[in-house]
Protein backbone atom coordinates (compact mmCIF):
# COMPACT_ATOMS: atom_id res chain seq x y z
CA UNK A 1 0.00 0.00 0.00
CA UNK A 2 3.10 2.45 0.71
CA UNK A 3 4.42 1.79 -2.32
CA UNK A 4 1.14 2.45 -4.07
CA UNK A 5 0.93 6.09 -2.53
CA UNK A 6 4.12 6.88 -3.10
CA UNK A 7 3.19 6.50 -6.80
CA UNK A 8 0.26 8.01 -6.95
CA UNK A 9 2.09 10.95 -4.89
CA UNK A 10 4.83 11.43 -7.46
CA UNK A 11 2.17 10.32 -10.58
CA UNK A 12 -0.87 12.32 -9.72
CA UNK A 13 -2.90 11.23 -12.84
CA UNK A 14 -3.28 7.72 -11.64
CA UNK A 15 -5.55 8.88 -9.18
CA UNK A 16 -8.06 9.54 -12.53
CA UNK A 17 -11.36 8.09 -12.51
CA UNK A 18 -11.59 5.36 -15.30
CA UNK A 19 -13.87 7.08 -17.77
CA UNK A 20 -16.85 5.77 -19.27
CA UNK A 21 -19.04 6.09 -22.17
CA UNK A 22 -20.58 8.45 -21.11
CA UNK A 23 -18.25 11.18 -19.11
CA UNK A 24 -15.85 10.91 -22.73
CA UNK A 25 -18.67 11.98 -24.73
CA UNK A 26 -19.75 15.27 -22.24
CA UNK A 27 -15.20 15.78 -22.01
CA UNK A 28 -15.02 15.14 -25.65
CA UNK A 29 -17.57 17.76 -26.36
CA UNK A 30 -16.09 20.04 -23.78
CA UNK A 31 -13.03 19.86 -25.15
CA UNK A 32 -13.51 19.91 -28.62
CA UNK A 33 -15.41 23.19 -27.49
CA UNK A 34 -12.18 24.75 -25.42
CA UNK A 35 -9.84 23.27 -28.47
CA UNK A 36 -11.87 25.47 -31.31
CA UNK A 37 -11.28 28.41 -28.84
CA UNK A 38 -7.75 27.88 -28.01
CA UNK A 39 -6.26 27.59 -30.99
CA UNK A 40 -7.05 30.84 -32.46
CA UNK A 41 -6.01 32.17 -28.53
CA UNK A 42 -2.92 30.57 -28.78
CA UNK A 43 -1.68 32.82 -31.86
CA UNK A 44 -2.64 36.03 -30.39
CA UNK A 45 -1.35 35.06 -26.96
CA UNK A 46 1.86 34.13 -29.05
CA UNK A 47 2.31 38.13 -30.67
CA UNK A 48 0.92 39.53 -27.59
CA UNK A 49 4.03 38.23 -26.07
CA UNK A 50 6.23 39.44 -29.05
CA UNK A 51 6.63 35.10 -29.81
CA UNK A 52 6.12 34.14 -33.48
CA UNK A 53 2.52 32.64 -34.04
CA UNK A 54 3.41 29.19 -33.57
CA UNK A 55 5.03 29.14 -30.49
CA UNK A 56 1.22 30.11 -29.32
CA UNK A 57 0.39 26.29 -30.98
CA UNK A 58 3.29 25.12 -29.17
CA UNK A 59 2.39 26.27 -25.73
CA UNK A 60 -0.68 24.56 -26.36
CA UNK A 61 0.05 21.34 -26.89
CA UNK A 62 2.59 19.45 -24.44
CA UNK A 63 2.68 22.28 -21.57
CA UNK A 64 -1.25 21.90 -21.26
CA UNK A 65 -0.44 17.88 -20.77
CA UNK A 66 1.95 18.36 -18.61
CA UNK A 67 -0.03 20.46 -16.44
CA UNK A 68 -3.27 18.30 -16.27
CA UNK A 69 -1.24 15.14 -15.85
CA UNK A 70 0.73 16.63 -12.53
CA UNK A 71 -1.63 19.67 -11.52
CA UNK A 72 -4.40 18.77 -8.98
CA UNK A 73 -7.61 20.60 -10.58
CA UNK A 74 -9.46 18.52 -13.39
CA UNK A 75 -10.13 21.13 -15.45
CA UNK A 76 -8.10 23.86 -15.51
CA UNK A 77 -7.48 24.67 -18.91
CA UNK A 78 -3.52 25.12 -19.10
CA UNK A 79 -2.01 27.28 -21.75
CA UNK A 80 -1.44 30.55 -22.99
CA UNK A 81 -3.25 33.10 -21.03
CA UNK A 82 -3.09 37.29 -21.46
CA UNK A 83 -1.56 38.35 -17.95
CA UNK A 84 1.52 35.70 -18.88
CA UNK A 85 1.94 36.90 -22.38
CA UNK A 86 1.68 40.60 -21.62
CA UNK A 87 4.26 39.92 -18.18
CA UNK A 88 6.18 38.17 -21.09
CA UNK A 89 6.45 41.12 -23.47
CA UNK A 90 7.30 43.47 -20.41
CA UNK A 91 10.18 41.72 -18.64
CA UNK A 92 11.71 40.98 -22.15
CA UNK A 93 10.99 44.71 -24.09
CA UNK A 94 14.16 46.62 -22.90
CA UNK A 95 16.30 43.11 -23.49
CA UNK A 96 15.60 42.38 -27.29
CA UNK A 97 13.49 42.71 -30.53
CA UNK A 98 10.40 40.73 -30.28
CA UNK A 99 9.95 38.11 -32.19
CA UNK A 100 14.14 37.70 -32.57
CA UNK A 101 16.20 34.94 -31.89
CA UNK A 102 17.39 36.72 -29.37
CA UNK A 103 13.72 37.42 -27.87
CA UNK A 104 12.77 33.63 -28.45
CA UNK A 105 15.88 32.40 -26.37
CA UNK A 106 15.06 34.62 -23.38
CA UNK A 107 11.64 33.89 -23.48
CA UNK A 108 12.37 30.16 -23.06
CA UNK A 109 14.56 30.86 -20.15
CA UNK A 110 11.84 32.97 -18.89
CA UNK A 111 9.74 29.98 -19.05
CA UNK A 112 12.04 27.67 -17.49
CA UNK A 113 13.10 29.85 -14.95
CA UNK A 114 9.24 30.61 -13.37
CA UNK A 115 8.56 27.40 -14.09
CA UNK A 116 11.79 26.23 -12.01
CA UNK A 117 10.40 28.44 -9.17
CA UNK A 118 6.64 27.32 -8.76
CA UNK A 119 8.15 23.19 -8.97
CA UNK A 120 9.97 23.97 -5.93
CA UNK A 121 7.80 26.38 -3.88
CA UNK A 122 5.00 23.25 -4.92
CA UNK A 123 8.22 20.33 -4.38
CA UNK A 124 8.85 22.08 -0.50
CA UNK A 125 5.36 22.82 0.12
CA UNK A 126 5.60 26.42 -0.07
CA UNK A 127 2.33 26.90 -2.08
CA UNK A 128 1.24 29.58 0.70
CA UNK A 129 4.04 31.99 -0.48
CA UNK A 130 1.83 32.95 -3.30
CA UNK A 131 -0.18 34.88 -0.93
CA UNK A 132 2.26 37.71 -0.63
CA UNK A 133 0.51 38.91 -3.86
CA UNK A 134 -2.55 40.14 -2.04
CA UNK A 135 -5.45 40.45 -3.44
CA UNK A 136 -5.31 44.76 -3.47
CA UNK A 137 -2.02 44.16 -5.56
CA UNK A 138 -3.84 41.99 -8.07
CA UNK A 139 -6.72 44.11 -8.14
CA UNK A 140 -4.35 46.92 -8.88
CA UNK A 141 -2.21 45.11 -11.13
CA UNK A 142 -4.69 43.17 -13.17
CA UNK A 143 -7.19 46.76 -13.73
CA UNK A 144 -3.60 48.35 -15.36
CA UNK A 145 -2.52 45.29 -17.05
CA UNK A 146 -5.70 45.22 -18.89
CA UNK A 147 -5.50 49.23 -19.76
CA UNK A 148 -1.69 48.11 -21.18
CA UNK A 149 -3.40 45.33 -23.42
CA UNK A 150 -5.88 47.47 -24.85
CA UNK A 151 -3.59 50.07 -25.60
CA UNK A 152 -0.90 47.77 -26.85
CA UNK A 153 -3.02 45.62 -29.32
CA UNK A 154 -4.65 49.28 -30.51
CA UNK A 155 -1.85 50.29 -33.63
CA UNK A 156 -2.89 46.58 -34.43
CA UNK A 157 -6.18 46.99 -34.55
CA UNK A 158 -6.73 50.31 -36.26
CA UNK A 159 -3.20 49.40 -38.50
CA UNK A 160 -1.33 52.19 -37.64
CA UNK A 161 1.86 51.28 -36.23
CA UNK A 162 2.62 54.71 -34.78
CA UNK A 163 -0.66 55.18 -33.39
CA UNK A 164 1.05 56.79 -30.15
CA UNK A 165 3.60 58.76 -31.97
CA UNK A 166 4.97 61.86 -30.37
CA UNK A 167 4.15 63.62 -33.60
CA UNK A 168 0.38 62.92 -33.85
CA UNK A 169 -0.23 65.20 -36.71
CA UNK A 170 2.48 64.12 -39.20
CA UNK A 171 0.77 60.28 -38.17
CA UNK A 172 -2.89 61.79 -39.05
CA UNK A 173 -1.37 63.39 -42.16
CA UNK A 174 -0.04 59.91 -43.14
CA UNK A 175 -3.16 58.45 -42.78
CA UNK A 176 -5.20 61.08 -44.69
CA UNK A 177 -3.25 60.87 -47.52
CA UNK A 178 -3.47 56.80 -47.60
CA UNK A 179 -7.03 56.05 -46.21
CA UNK A 180 -7.61 52.78 -47.57
CA UNK A 181 -5.35 50.61 -44.96
CA UNK A 182 -6.51 51.89 -41.82
CA UNK A 183 -10.05 51.46 -43.38
CA UNK A 184 -9.30 47.99 -44.25
CA UNK A 185 -7.69 47.21 -41.40
CA UNK A 186 -9.88 48.75 -38.86
CA UNK A 187 -13.34 46.79 -40.61
CA UNK A 188 -11.27 43.60 -39.88
CA UNK A 189 -10.81 44.32 -36.38
CA UNK A 190 -13.35 46.28 -35.32
CA UNK A 191 -15.60 43.41 -37.47
CA UNK A 192 -14.41 41.22 -35.48
CA UNK A 193 -15.21 43.08 -31.59
CA UNK A 194 -18.34 43.28 -32.77
CA UNK A 195 -19.73 39.66 -34.18
CA UNK A 196 -17.57 38.37 -30.82
CA UNK A 197 -19.92 40.82 -28.20
CA UNK A 198 -23.20 40.16 -29.97
CA UNK A 199 -22.58 36.23 -30.03
CA UNK A 200 -21.21 36.88 -26.71
CA UNK A 201 -24.86 38.09 -25.75
CA UNK A 202 -27.09 36.21 -27.79
CA UNK A 203 -25.16 32.70 -28.56
CA UNK A 204 -22.71 32.25 -25.14
CA UNK A 205 -22.71 28.37 -26.20
CA UNK A 206 -21.49 28.78 -29.60
CA UNK A 207 -17.81 28.54 -30.59
CA UNK A 208 -18.05 31.97 -32.27
CA UNK A 209 -14.35 32.49 -31.25
CA UNK A 210 -13.35 29.82 -34.06
CA UNK A 211 -15.88 31.36 -36.39
CA UNK A 212 -15.19 33.90 -36.85
CA UNK A 213 -11.87 33.33 -37.29
CA UNK A 214 -12.62 31.26 -40.06
CA UNK A 215 -15.00 33.79 -41.13
CA UNK A 216 -12.20 36.86 -41.36
CA UNK A 217 -9.84 34.15 -42.64
CA UNK A 218 -11.77 33.16 -45.62
CA UNK A 219 -12.79 37.04 -45.92
CA UNK A 220 -8.88 38.03 -45.77
CA UNK A 221 -7.75 35.13 -49.04
CA UNK A 222 -10.98 36.38 -50.98
CA UNK A 223 -10.23 40.01 -50.63
CA UNK A 224 -7.00 38.95 -50.73
CA UNK A 225 -5.99 41.42 -47.39
CA UNK A 226 -2.51 40.33 -47.87
CA UNK A 227 -1.68 41.67 -51.24
CA UNK A 228 -3.55 44.82 -50.65
CA UNK A 229 -1.18 45.66 -47.65
CA UNK A 230 -3.21 44.09 -44.63
CA UNK A 231 -0.68 42.73 -41.59
CA UNK A 232 -1.70 38.75 -41.97
CA UNK A 233 0.00 35.89 -39.83
CA UNK A 234 1.99 34.59 -42.47
CA UNK A 235 3.41 31.35 -42.08
CA UNK A 236 3.54 28.32 -39.75
CA UNK A 237 5.53 25.86 -39.90
CA UNK A 238 3.61 22.34 -39.87
CA UNK A 239 4.67 19.84 -37.08
CA UNK A 240 4.62 18.81 -33.45
CA UNK A 241 7.00 21.36 -31.46
CA UNK A 242 10.71 21.27 -31.98
CA UNK A 243 12.19 20.20 -28.75
CA UNK A 244 14.95 22.32 -28.46
CA UNK A 245 18.07 22.47 -25.77
CA UNK A 246 17.93 26.81 -25.14
CA UNK A 247 20.51 28.93 -26.38
CA UNK A 248 23.09 30.42 -23.95
CA UNK A 249 22.31 33.60 -23.24
CA UNK A 250 24.65 36.37 -21.37
CA UNK A 251 24.55 36.09 -17.48
CA UNK A 252 23.55 39.76 -17.36
CA UNK A 253 20.27 38.71 -18.93
CA UNK A 254 19.87 35.68 -16.83
CA UNK A 255 20.15 37.98 -13.94
CA UNK A 256 17.47 40.59 -15.38
CA UNK A 257 14.99 37.09 -15.75
CA UNK A 258 15.72 36.35 -12.10
CA UNK A 259 13.25 38.91 -10.39
CA UNK A 260 10.99 38.84 -13.64
CA UNK A 261 10.36 34.76 -13.70
CA UNK A 262 9.82 35.39 -9.53
CA UNK A 263 7.41 37.98 -10.30
CA UNK A 264 5.74 35.77 -13.00
CA UNK A 265 5.44 33.02 -11.50
CA UNK A 266 3.87 34.46 -8.38
CA UNK A 267 1.30 36.37 -10.50
CA UNK A 268 0.21 33.69 -13.00
CA UNK A 269 -0.36 30.95 -10.03
CA UNK A 270 -2.47 33.72 -8.46
CA UNK A 271 -4.33 34.03 -12.15
CA UNK A 272 -4.92 29.75 -12.08
CA UNK A 273 -5.08 29.28 -8.35
CA UNK A 274 -8.35 31.75 -8.32
CA UNK A 275 -9.65 29.63 -11.74
CA UNK A 276 -8.86 26.10 -9.00
CA UNK A 277 -11.10 28.15 -6.47
CA UNK A 278 -13.59 28.60 -8.81
CA UNK A 279 -13.76 25.14 -10.13
CA UNK A 280 -13.32 23.39 -6.95
CA UNK A 281 -16.37 25.72 -5.51
CA UNK A 282 -18.82 24.52 -8.27
CA UNK A 283 -17.24 20.97 -8.72
CA UNK A 284 -17.10 20.60 -4.54
CA UNK A 285 -14.14 19.03 -4.32
CA UNK A 286 -10.94 19.54 -3.39
CA UNK A 287 -7.38 20.86 -4.37
CA UNK A 288 -3.91 21.02 -3.33
CA UNK A 289 -2.23 23.95 -4.26
CA UNK A 290 1.33 22.61 -3.69
CA UNK A 291 0.45 20.00 -6.52
CA UNK A 292 -1.03 22.76 -8.61
CA UNK A 293 2.38 24.59 -8.10
CA UNK A 294 3.78 21.45 -9.30
CA UNK A 295 1.87 21.00 -12.47
CA UNK A 296 2.18 24.87 -12.94
CA UNK A 297 5.64 24.63 -12.69
CA UNK A 298 6.90 21.59 -14.71
CA UNK A 299 3.78 22.39 -17.57
CA UNK A 300 6.43 26.20 -17.96
CA UNK A 301 9.25 24.06 -17.98
CA UNK A 302 8.07 21.83 -20.61
CA UNK A 303 6.85 25.22 -23.08
CA UNK A 304 10.30 26.42 -22.18
CA UNK A 305 11.85 23.04 -23.99
CA UNK A 306 9.12 23.21 -26.88
CA UNK A 307 10.70 26.16 -27.96
CA UNK A 308 7.31 28.52 -26.57
CA UNK A 309 6.80 31.50 -24.04
CA UNK A 310 5.46 30.58 -19.79
CA UNK A 311 2.17 29.18 -19.90
CA UNK A 312 -0.53 29.66 -17.38
CA UNK A 313 -3.70 28.08 -15.87
CA UNK A 314 -6.93 30.29 -18.25
CA UNK A 315 -9.82 31.86 -16.34
CA UNK A 316 -11.85 32.01 -19.20
CA UNK A 317 -11.14 28.27 -21.03
CA UNK A 318 -10.98 26.57 -17.59
CA UNK A 319 -14.63 28.52 -17.30
CA UNK A 320 -15.84 27.39 -21.02
CA UNK A 321 -14.34 23.91 -20.01
CA UNK A 322 -17.43 23.71 -16.86
CA UNK A 323 -19.60 25.46 -19.22
CA UNK A 324 -19.52 22.77 -21.69
CA UNK A 325 -20.28 19.81 -19.61
CA UNK A 326 -17.03 18.59 -18.65
CA UNK A 327 -16.71 16.05 -16.30
CA UNK A 328 -12.95 15.19 -15.72
CA UNK A 329 -9.08 15.77 -17.05
CA UNK A 330 -10.26 13.76 -20.38
CA UNK A 331 -11.73 17.08 -21.71
CA UNK A 332 -8.39 18.01 -21.82
CA UNK A 333 -7.02 15.10 -24.24
CA UNK A 334 -9.44 15.77 -26.26
CA UNK A 335 -8.41 19.79 -26.16
CA UNK A 336 -5.13 18.81 -27.40
CA UNK A 337 -5.70 16.36 -30.03
CA UNK A 338 -7.68 19.61 -31.76
CA UNK A 339 -4.34 21.96 -31.36
CA UNK A 340 -2.40 18.65 -32.51
CA UNK A 341 -4.80 18.17 -36.21
CA UNK A 342 -4.16 21.89 -36.48
CA UNK A 343 -0.19 22.25 -36.10
CA UNK A 344 -0.35 18.48 -38.23
CA UNK A 345 -2.48 19.41 -41.18
CA UNK A 346 -4.26 22.96 -40.96
CA UNK A 347 -1.34 25.63 -40.25
CA UNK A 348 -1.69 26.81 -43.98
CA UNK A 349 -5.08 27.77 -43.13
CA UNK A 350 -3.80 30.19 -40.50
CA UNK A 351 -1.40 32.34 -43.01
CA UNK A 352 -4.56 34.36 -44.04
CA UNK A 353 -5.74 35.49 -40.38
CA UNK A 354 -5.86 39.52 -40.12
CA UNK A 355 -3.59 40.54 -37.00
CA UNK A 356 -5.83 42.78 -36.55
CA UNK A 357 -8.79 39.90 -35.78
CA UNK A 358 -5.97 38.83 -32.86
CA UNK A 359 -5.93 42.21 -31.74
CA UNK A 360 -9.59 41.93 -31.35
CA UNK A 361 -9.13 38.58 -30.02
CA UNK A 362 -7.23 39.70 -27.24
CA UNK A 363 -9.08 42.80 -26.83
CA UNK A 364 -12.19 41.21 -26.26
CA UNK A 365 -11.37 38.96 -23.20
CA UNK A 366 -9.60 41.57 -21.40
CA UNK A 367 -12.79 43.51 -20.98
CA UNK A 368 -14.11 41.24 -18.33
CA UNK A 369 -10.90 41.65 -16.39
CA UNK A 370 -11.70 45.56 -15.72
CA UNK A 371 -13.21 46.37 -12.09
CA UNK A 372 -12.84 49.77 -11.17
CA UNK A 373 -15.19 49.75 -8.61
CA UNK A 374 -12.61 47.12 -6.80
CA UNK A 375 -10.95 50.51 -5.89
CA UNK A 376 -13.80 51.71 -4.13
CA UNK A 377 -14.99 48.52 -2.12
CA UNK A 378 -11.00 48.23 -0.84
CA UNK A 379 -11.06 51.87 0.06
CA UNK A 380 -14.42 51.32 1.93
CA UNK A 381 -12.98 47.84 3.55
CA UNK A 382 -9.35 49.31 4.46
CA UNK A 383 -7.83 52.21 3.66
CA UNK A 384 -4.82 50.94 3.64
CA UNK A 385 -5.54 48.15 1.47
CA UNK A 386 -7.43 50.61 -1.02
CA UNK A 387 -4.22 52.69 -1.45
CA UNK A 388 -1.64 49.45 -2.35
CA UNK A 389 -4.05 48.66 -5.15
CA UNK A 390 -3.82 52.23 -6.46
CA UNK A 391 0.20 52.75 -6.00
CA UNK A 392 0.09 49.49 -7.88
CA UNK A 393 -2.02 50.57 -10.46
CA UNK A 394 -0.27 53.50 -11.26
CA UNK A 395 3.11 52.17 -10.41
CA UNK A 396 2.52 49.40 -12.94
CA UNK A 397 1.07 51.51 -15.55
CA UNK A 398 4.40 53.88 -15.05
CA UNK A 399 6.72 51.47 -15.39
CA UNK A 400 5.46 49.98 -18.75
CA UNK A 401 7.01 47.79 -20.16
CA UNK A 402 8.74 46.11 -16.94
CA UNK A 403 5.16 45.82 -15.16
CA UNK A 404 7.02 43.56 -13.06
CA UNK A 405 7.42 46.48 -11.18
CA UNK A 406 4.50 47.31 -10.71
CA UNK A 407 3.70 43.87 -8.51
CA UNK A 408 7.07 44.40 -6.22
CA UNK A 409 5.96 47.92 -5.27
CA UNK A 410 2.53 46.35 -4.27
CA UNK A 411 4.22 43.62 -2.26
CA UNK A 412 6.84 45.98 -0.76
CA UNK A 413 3.81 48.58 0.13
CA UNK A 414 2.01 45.36 1.57
CA UNK A 415 4.75 44.09 3.54
CA UNK A 416 5.19 47.55 4.80
CA UNK A 417 1.63 48.21 5.67
CA UNK A 418 1.38 44.51 7.68
CA UNK A 419 4.47 45.59 9.87
CA UNK A 420 2.75 49.31 10.62
CA UNK A 421 -0.42 47.69 11.92
CA UNK A 422 1.04 44.83 13.60
CA UNK A 423 3.27 47.51 15.01
CA UNK A 424 0.33 49.06 16.74
CA UNK A 425 -1.49 46.07 18.66
CA UNK A 426 -4.22 46.48 20.51
CA UNK A 427 -3.76 47.22 24.05
CA UNK A 428 -6.45 47.93 26.39
CA UNK A 429 -7.44 48.89 30.02
CA UNK A 430 -10.10 46.20 31.02
CA UNK A 431 -12.20 45.26 34.16
CA UNK A 432 -15.86 43.15 34.77
CA UNK A 433 -18.49 43.53 32.73
CA UNK A 434 -22.03 42.77 33.73
CA UNK A 435 -21.83 39.54 31.72
CA UNK A 436 -18.63 38.14 33.69
CA UNK A 437 -16.32 38.85 31.16
CA UNK A 438 -13.54 41.16 30.84
CA UNK A 439 -14.12 44.00 28.64
CA UNK A 440 -12.57 47.38 27.45
CA UNK A 441 -12.85 49.60 30.60
CA UNK A 442 -13.11 53.34 28.87
CA UNK A 443 -15.32 51.88 26.28
CA UNK A 444 -18.00 50.20 28.64
CA UNK A 445 -17.47 52.69 31.02
CA UNK A 446 -16.61 50.37 33.70
CA UNK A 447 -14.96 50.88 37.29
CA UNK A 448 -11.78 49.19 38.02
CA UNK A 449 -11.89 45.42 39.40
CA UNK A 450 -10.31 46.51 42.51
CA UNK A 451 -9.02 50.30 43.64
CA UNK A 452 -5.31 49.28 43.97
CA UNK A 453 -4.99 46.59 40.46
CA UNK A 454 -4.86 47.60 36.70
CA UNK A 455 -6.05 45.07 34.36
CA UNK A 456 -3.98 44.92 30.60
CA UNK A 457 -5.16 43.17 27.72
CA UNK A 458 -2.96 42.40 24.52
CA UNK A 459 -4.91 41.42 21.01
CA UNK A 460 -1.96 40.63 19.25
CA UNK A 461 1.41 38.20 19.35
CA UNK A 462 3.97 39.48 22.37
CA UNK A 463 6.80 39.67 19.45
CA UNK A 464 9.51 42.41 18.59
CA UNK A 465 6.84 44.26 16.44
CA UNK A 466 4.08 44.67 19.98
CA UNK A 467 6.63 44.44 23.19
CA UNK A 468 7.74 48.06 23.51
CA UNK A 469 4.21 48.88 23.00
CA UNK A 470 3.18 46.76 25.48
CA UNK A 471 5.71 47.94 27.97
CA UNK A 472 5.32 51.59 27.41
CA UNK A 473 1.45 51.05 28.07
CA UNK A 474 1.92 49.58 31.25
CA UNK A 475 4.67 51.67 32.36
CA UNK A 476 2.85 55.06 31.99
CA UNK A 477 -0.70 53.72 33.13
CA UNK A 478 1.40 52.90 36.14
CA UNK A 479 2.80 56.06 36.57
CA UNK A 480 -0.20 57.60 36.29
CA UNK A 481 -2.05 56.22 39.69
CA UNK A 482 0.15 55.84 42.39
CA UNK A 483 -2.60 53.67 43.94
CA UNK A 484 -1.89 50.45 41.33
CA UNK A 485 0.02 47.85 43.53
CA UNK A 486 -0.79 44.85 41.24
CA UNK A 487 -1.36 44.24 37.75
CA UNK A 488 -3.10 41.75 35.99
CA UNK A 489 -1.89 40.91 32.64
CA UNK A 490 -4.30 39.17 30.67
CA UNK A 491 -2.79 37.03 27.88
CA UNK A 492 -5.75 34.82 26.31
CA UNK A 493 -5.30 36.70 22.64
CA UNK A 494 -1.29 36.09 22.45
CA UNK A 495 -1.23 32.86 19.93
CA UNK A 496 2.54 33.61 19.91
CA UNK A 497 6.08 34.72 21.68
CA UNK A 498 9.09 35.15 20.27
CA UNK A 499 12.47 35.82 22.05
CA UNK A 500 11.80 39.49 22.44
CA UNK A 501 8.36 39.37 24.09
CA UNK A 502 10.24 37.21 26.86
CA UNK A 503 12.72 39.64 26.74
CA UNK A 504 9.59 42.30 27.86
CA UNK A 505 7.85 40.08 30.20
CA UNK A 506 10.86 40.17 31.82
CA UNK A 507 12.23 43.41 32.33
CA UNK A 508 8.30 44.54 32.57
CA UNK A 509 8.72 42.10 36.22
CA UNK A 510 11.25 43.84 37.05
CA UNK A 511 10.42 47.42 36.57
CA UNK A 512 7.22 47.11 38.57
CA UNK A 513 9.03 44.89 41.19
CA UNK A 514 11.36 48.71 41.52
CA UNK A 515 7.85 50.03 41.25
CA UNK A 516 6.16 47.96 44.26
CA UNK A 517 3.74 46.72 41.72
CA UNK A 518 3.05 43.15 41.63
CA UNK A 519 2.26 41.36 38.36
CA UNK A 520 -0.23 38.42 37.71
CA UNK A 521 -0.81 36.87 34.81
CA UNK A 522 -4.20 34.77 33.41
CA UNK A 523 -4.85 32.46 30.24
CA UNK A 524 -1.62 31.70 28.92
CA UNK A 525 -1.97 29.57 26.19
CA UNK A 526 0.09 26.12 25.48
CA UNK A 527 2.36 27.29 22.86
CA UNK A 528 3.20 30.65 24.48
CA UNK A 529 3.71 28.51 28.32
CA UNK A 530 5.86 26.05 26.44
CA UNK A 531 8.31 29.17 25.46
CA UNK A 532 7.99 31.08 28.71
CA UNK A 533 8.94 27.32 30.87
CA UNK A 534 11.65 26.77 28.58
CA UNK A 535 12.78 30.27 29.10
CA UNK A 536 12.66 29.75 33.15
CA UNK A 537 10.02 32.57 33.19
CA UNK A 538 7.18 30.57 34.51
CA UNK A 539 9.44 29.61 37.63
CA UNK A 540 10.41 33.31 37.93
CA UNK A 541 7.07 34.77 38.48
CA UNK A 542 5.41 31.53 40.31
CA UNK A 543 2.40 29.75 40.11
CA UNK A 544 0.78 31.49 42.76
CA UNK A 545 0.36 34.48 40.01
CA UNK A 546 -1.04 32.40 37.27
CA UNK A 547 -4.46 31.79 36.52
CA UNK A 548 -5.60 29.40 34.38
CA UNK A 549 -8.48 31.69 32.98
CA UNK A 550 -9.42 35.30 33.13
CA UNK A 551 -12.48 34.44 35.24
CA UNK A 552 -9.89 32.46 37.79
CA UNK A 553 -8.23 35.47 38.28
CA UNK A 554 -11.25 37.93 38.91
CA UNK A 555 -12.84 35.76 41.85
CA UNK A 556 -9.19 35.43 43.29
CA UNK A 557 -7.62 38.68 42.80
CA UNK A 558 -11.25 40.92 43.34
CA UNK A 559 -11.27 39.55 47.22
CA UNK A 560 -7.60 39.47 47.66
CA UNK A 561 -6.14 41.45 50.16
CA UNK A 562 -3.23 44.04 49.29
CA UNK A 563 0.75 43.19 49.07
CA UNK A 564 2.98 44.03 51.42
Amino acid sequence: MNTAFDIKRFFPFLRWPRPTLSSLKNDAWAGLSVGMVLIPQAVAYATLAGMPAATGLYAALIPSLIGVLWGSSALLAVGPAALSSLLVFGSLSSLAVPASEQWVALAIWLSIYSGAIQFLLGAFRLGRLSNLVSQPVIVGFINAAAIIIMMSQLPTLFGVVDLFSTHPVAVVERVMDAPSHMLMTSAFGLGTLLLLALSKHFLPRFPSLLFITILATALSWALDYSAAGGEVVGEIARGLPPLVWPSSISFEHHRELWSAGLVLALISFTEAMSSCRVLARKRRERWDENQELIGQGLAKVASGFSGAFPVSGSFSRSALNLYAGATSAWATVFTLICVLICLLFFTDLLYYVPRSVLAALIIMPVFSLFDFGAFKRLLTISRDDGVIAIVTFIVTIAAMPRLHWGVMAGIVLTMVSYLYRHMQPRIIEVSEHADGTLRDRQRFDLPRLANDMLVVRIDAALNFLTGGALDHFVVEQCSRDPHIKRLLLCVGSVNDIDATGVDTLESLQITLRSMGIDLYVSAIKKQVWDVLEDAGWIQELKHDHIFMTDREAILALRSAPLAD
